[in-house]
């Protein structure tokens, strides 16, 4: 499986992005699809979560509200809709991929066996 994520860019305290993330491969073998993101001096942190067999989905307290995660089937891929941007939503964005429901929580980083590359979002005036 190989994830490619993208939608990342400059964008103004208040602002809008959505980011991409494109699966490929083996798809079919995917229990859920993650967003992760790293900010400058920090540990990477999951922020949302997609389950792909029942539609079900997850938010990190610090975006709950503002972000909503979605996905086209067709395309194999699964979208982060983030709305009322902040300067600390400033990071590289990461998607990641799990075989197995998790055994801990779905943020926790052990859980995924695949990682995209990150884009990167910049909130600033």
């Amino acid at each position: 499986v190989q994830l490619q994520a993208s939608g990342g860019g400059l964008v103004q305290p208040g602002g809008s992005l959505r980011l991409s993330c494109a699966a490929s491969g083996k798809t079919e073998d995917l229990f859920n699809i993650a967003w992760f993101r790293q900010a400058p001096g920090k540990e990477r942190e999951g922020i949302s979560c997609f389950v792909l067999s029942d539609s079900s989905t997850y938010y990190s307290h610090s975006v709950k509200g503002r972000v909503t995660i979605s996905r086209d089937n067709a395309k194999n891929t699964v979208f982060l809709q983030m709305n009322s941007l902040k300067p600390e939503d400033t990071g590289v964005y990461y998607c990641a991929a799990a075989i197995e429901g998790w055994g801990t929580t779905w943020n926790d980083r052990s859980e995924y066996d695949y990682w995209g590359q990150g884009t990167q979002v910049t909130v600033s005036s």
